[in-house]
C-alpha cells in the first residue's frame, strides 16, 4: 500500500497545521468583524449543477462520481457514457452558494453578506500552484447590484491580508461590460469574444505582438487583429481612454469610483489601479471584476467578481450578487516560504514526567495552562533525555520543563 498522498493533494505536519490554522482564523476573525457571516455547504453538488454553472475551464475539471448500484448498471447497460456519473465534487464555492441562496432564501436576509472557508476540488494536472484539493476563503454579498458591495468586499478581503502578514500586494480591477465593449468597438464579433478573452488574457506575459501573433493563429481578420494591437499599445491605457470604446459611460463611471474609493480605505497600505486585460476564467461573472496581484512573487493570490446570473439558473429570477476569493494554498506557500512566524501566539511547553507520576503531571500542567497561558504536552520521560529535547524546538515548542522538585520551565533561547 501507498504511503504517500494523492498526486495534487497535501499531509501538513503538525507545525504546519498550526500556521494554517492561525491564518483562517485571522482571516475568519477579519470576515466576522466585517459583518459577514458564515456557511457551510457539501463538497457534493448535483453534476446537472455543476455542469450548467457557467464556470469555464473549471468545466473540464470536475471530480465526476460515478451512479452507484442498480442506476449504474443500467448506465453501464445503455452504452451511454456521458450519463455514468450523476454528482461531483465542488470545483469553487461559488456554484454551491447560489443553490443554497436559492434553497434557503426566505430565511435569509437581504442583502445576505456571507462567509464560505472549506476546500474544493479540481482534477488538475498536479504542479507547482496548482492542486486537485485546495482551500478557498470568500466572501459574497447577495441580493444588491450597488458598487459599494466592491467596495465592501475589496475593503474586508484586503484587511485579512494584511492581517495575516501580507505585503506588497495590489487589486487589479476590469469590468466584463468594458471589456465586451472595447473588444467589439475594433472588430470583433460578439460570438469571438470568448476565445479573444482567453488571449487577451495573456497580455502581462506575451506582449502586444504576442497576443496578436495568437489571435492571427486563431484566424480572426487581419484588419481587426491590427487595430486591436493599436489600441492596446496606447500608453496609459487608461479609463478614459476606455470611454472612447465604451458604448455605456455609466459602467466606466462606476468602477471609476469603485477604484476611488478602495484606494481612498487603502491608506497607501496597496494600490487598486484598472487593468484593461484583466479577464477572469469563469464564465458566470457579468460584470466587474478584480484580482489581487502578489508584486514580490508575481502570481495572483484572490480574485472575484459579479455574476448576476447564476442564481437565476436556480430559481428563474434574477438575483444581484458579487464575491471576492482568497486563494488560501498561494497564500500560505508565500508565507511558508518567507519563514512566517504566528506572532504573539500561546507559548508551548512540554512537561517531561516518570509514567507514575500521570496523575500529579496533568494536574501541573493544567495548572499551567490555566495560570500561565500556555499549551503543555505531557511527554514520558525516556532514556535519551537530550534527544528528545533536541527535537522539541524543531516541533514548535519554545520550552520545557521536568516534573521534579524545581519545576522551573527552560525556555529555549535563554541561557
Amino acid at each position: 500500500m501507498k504511503i504517500t498522498p494523492v498526486k495534487g493533494t497535501n499531509d501538513y505536519l503538525p507545525q504546519e497545521m498550526r500556521l494554517r490554522d492561525y491564518l483562517q482564523s485571522k482571516i475568519l476573525e477579519t470576515y466576522l468583524a466585517s459583518g459577514f457571516e458564515r456557511i457551510s455547504t457539501p463538497i457534493i453538488e448535483d453534476a446537472e449543477n455543476l455542469d450548467k454553472s457557467d464556470g469555464g475551464e473549471n468545466l473540464n475539471l470536475i471530480f465526476k462520481i460515478m451512479k452507484r448500484g442498480e442506476k449504474l448498471n443500467k448506465a453501464l447497460h445503455s452504452g451511454a457514457l456521458d450519463q455514468l456519473a450523476d454528482l461531483g465534487l465542488r470545483y469553487d464555492l461559488t456554484l454551491p452558494l447560489c443553490r443554497y441562496y436559492a434553497n434557503n432564501r426566505n430565511d435569509l436576509p437581504n442583502p445576505f453578506k456571507v462567509i464560505q472557508m472549506d476546500r474544493v476540488y479540481r482534477a488538475e494536472q498536479p504542479q507547482k500552484g496548482r492542486m486537485r484539493e485546495f482551500v478557498q476563503c470568500d466572501i459574497d454579498i447577495i441580493g444588491s447590484s450597488s458598487a459599494t458591495c466592491e467596495i465592501e468586499l475589496i475593503d474586508t478581503t484586503a484587511k485579512a491580508l494584511l492581517a495575516i502578514g501580507m505585503k506588497n500586494f495590489r487589486i487589479k480591477i476590469n469590468d466584463r461590460r468594458i471589456l465586451k465593449d472595447i473588444l467589439m468597438a475594433v472588430g470583433f464579433a460578439e460570438d469571438a469574444l470568448d476565445s479573444v478573452c482567453i488571449t487577451f488574457d495573456k497580455l502581462d506575459k506575451i506582449g502586444v505582438e504576442g497576443v496578436k501573433g495568437e489571435l492571427a493563429e486563431k484566424e480572426f481578420d487581419a484588419g481587426v487583429v491590427e487595430a486591436f494591437g493599436k489600441m492596446l499599445e496606447r500608453t496609459p491605457f487608461t479609463l478614459d481612454v476606455a470611454r472612447e470604446y465604451c458604448g455605456d459611460p455609466t459602467y466606466i463611471d462606476a468602477l471609476s469610483g469603485i477604484i476611488d474609493s478602495a484606494n481612498q480605505l487603502s491608506e497607501g497600505k496597496y494600490d487598486v489601479y484598472y487593468d484593461k486585460s484583466l479577464v477572469r476564467g469563469q464564465g458566470y461573472y457579468t460584470g466587474t471584476i478584480f484580482e489581487i496581484e502578489s508584486v514580490d512573487f508575481g502570481s495572483s493570490v484572490g480574485g472575484g467578481g459579479r455574476y448576476d446570473n447564476l442564481v437565476g439558473k436556480f430559481i428563474g429570477d434574477s438575483v444581484p450578487a458579487v464575491g471576492f476569493s482568497i486563494g488560501f494554498e498561494r497564500i500560505f506557500s508565500i508565507l511558508s516560504q518567507q519563514e512566517y512566524r504566528i506572532p504573539d501566539g500561546r507559548r508551548k511547553v512540554a512537561v517531561l514526567y516518570d509514567e507514575p507520576q500521570i496523575t500529579e503531571a496533568v494536574a501541573f500542567a493544567n495548572g499551567l495552562r490555566k495560570e500561565k497561558n500556555l499549551d503543555v504536552c505531557l511527554f514520558i520521560k525516556p532514556k535519551k533525555v537530550g534527544k528528545l529535547i533536541n527535537r522539541l524546538e524543531g516541533q514548535g515548542f519554545q520550552g520545557f520543563c521536568f516534573l521534579d522538585e524545581e519545576r522551573r520551565i527552560k525556555w529555549f533561547g535563554e541561557e
